[in-house]
């Protein structure tokens, strides 16, 4: 009889998993890629696979929240790092064209599972909202400390510039979208 799976070795199994997933849903999308596929690359078997997660659906749920806490707290950490609540805005679309510039950038991985699977899975549908609310939340807090009330039109240069930029593998929308906000900050008088 096989040794029982420890509660590390679970650990290091799922986050195994979670890395193969992610990898292959964000390069070749969510319906290209089979469970023999994520098998072959995490290395585990599919019996393994399914006690992690019982179906394929709750494997995407599992990437998306681990990447939308990935994703928020290094765009936090760039951001939080400026003092001038102005500059720290600004910030977020510096952040966004270095994100959009990394090598294999394919957009939003949230508005892409939306693409694929927001109408038939409702709990696909559930994470990529509450990313999106969240990544709007913390918009709006640092909008708000600048005095100017913006966060709406802010909040909407950014995920525009996400789409286009993923749309047209240019990172320069990051760019125009920042001028965009800037001036929308400045005609608040605040600097």
């Amino acid at each position: 009889m096989p040794a029982p799976i420890t509660e590390e070795q679970t650990r290091l199994d799922r986050a195994a998993l979670l890395d193969a997933a992610e990898a292959l849903f964000y390069a070749h999308g969510i319906q290209a890629v089979g469970m023999d596929r994520v098998r072959e690359a995490s290395g585990l078997p599919l019996k393994r696979i399914y006690r992690l997660f019982a179906t394929k659906e709750d494997l995407v749920v599992a990437v998306l929240r681990r990447r939308d806490r990935r994703w928020r707290e290094s765009l936090t950490a760039h951001v939080e790092g400026v003092r001038d609540p102005r500059e720290r805005v600004l910030a977020v679309f510096d952040w966004l064209a270095g994100w959009f510039a990394e090598p294999g950038f394919r957009g939003c991985a949230w508005i892409n599972a939306f693409g694929e699977l927001g109408s038939s899975s409702e709990p696909v549908l559930a994470e990529v909202r509450s990313h999106k609310q969240a990544f709007h939340d913390q918009l709006a807090a640092w909008v708000r400390a600048t005095g100017v009330p913006v966060a709406e039109p802010v909040f909407l240069l950014a995920e525009g510039a996400v789409v286009t930029a993923g749309l047209s593998g240019d990172p320069s929308p990051a760019a125009h979208a920042r001028t965009a906000v800037a001036s929308l900050l400045g005609s608040g008088g605040t600097r």
